[in-house]
This record gives C-alpha cells, sequence and structure tokens, in this order.
C-alpha cells in the first residue's frame, strides 16, 4: 500500500512537472522590440593607420527614439537617416585651397548595428582642417 501511494505520489509529480516544463516550452517566442536596432558609436582618432589612439567617443541610438552620449542624438539621427545609414555620403570632396598640407591624421569610425544590420566604417582625413571642410556641417560626427 505504502509503495503504492508513494509510486502514485511520484507519478503525479513527474507528470505535473513535465507539463509545467511543456507548457513553459510552448509559449511563443517574444519579440525583443517593435524597431530595428540602430546602436552606433563613433569615434575621432589620431594616427594613420589602425590602431589609432581614440581621442574622442560617443554613443548614439536611434531607436526607438534618439538618446546616447551624442551631443545631439536627433539632429544625427535624422541626418543618418536621410542617407539611410550610409556613412560614406556624410562626407564631401574637400574643396580646393582652405587647408594646409599638414600630414597630421585624424581617423572617424562608426561601428555597431543601423536598423538591424551591422556597420563597421572609418574614413582618414589628412589633419582636422580637412576633416571639418568634408563633414561641411554635419552632425553626426559633431562630438
Amino acid at each position: 500500500m505504502r509503495r503504492s501511494l508513494a509510486f502514485t505520489t511520484l507519478s503525479t509529480l513527474l507528470v505535473s512537472g513535465t507539463v509545467a516544463m511543456g507548457t513553459a516550452h510552448a509559449l511563443p517566442p517574444q519579440s525583443a522590440g517593435l524597431y530595428a536596432p540602430s546602436a552606433l558609436v563613433l569615434s575621432l582618432g589620431k594616427g594613420g593607420t589602425a590602431p589609432v589612439t581614440v581621442q574622442r567617443a560617443v554613443t548614439l541610438s536611434c531607436a526607438p527614439r534618439p538618446s546616447g552620449t551624442h551631443p545631439s542624438p536627433e539632429a544625427a539621427c535624422t541626418e543618418l537617416r536621410e542617407v539611410e545609414g550610409e556613412f560614406t555620403q556624410l562626407t564631401t570632396p574637400l574643396p580646393q585651397g582652405r587647408c594646409t598640407r599638414q600630414w597630421d591624421p585624424v581617423v572617424l569610425s562608426a561601428t555597431g548595428v543601423w536598423q538591424g544590420r551591422s556597420v563597421s566604417w572609418s574614413a582618414t582625413f589628412g589633419n582636422t582642417c580637412e576633416m571639418r571642410a568634408s563633414l561641411a556641417e554635419g552632425a553626426v560626427f559633431t562630438f
């Protein structure tokens, strides 16, 4: 009798545990969010080749709302949306005669995720003046 009661109790616990575990696994996976992630680290470094010495860096997140340590996240996110995250479209050819030809290279970089896709971009400029002239009045790399 005791053996039968113990067997019945053990069987009930095992079945209950299996049912509970089965129910937990049957739930549909939860979505991470309504927006594709857009989180970037933007940096400015000194040097012509990798690795460069990073002088400044900021974070920028654009979904669901602009945020991060970037000084103007709203303007930067708007600018990135306008070029669909193509960082090469943020720079323009350097106008002639505006900067000296002093070689003091600086590197801008962007790494992270833009609207769900991986981003790894960098551009090297001869000096800070050339970098500023190439970026014109852009907000993304103004930090």
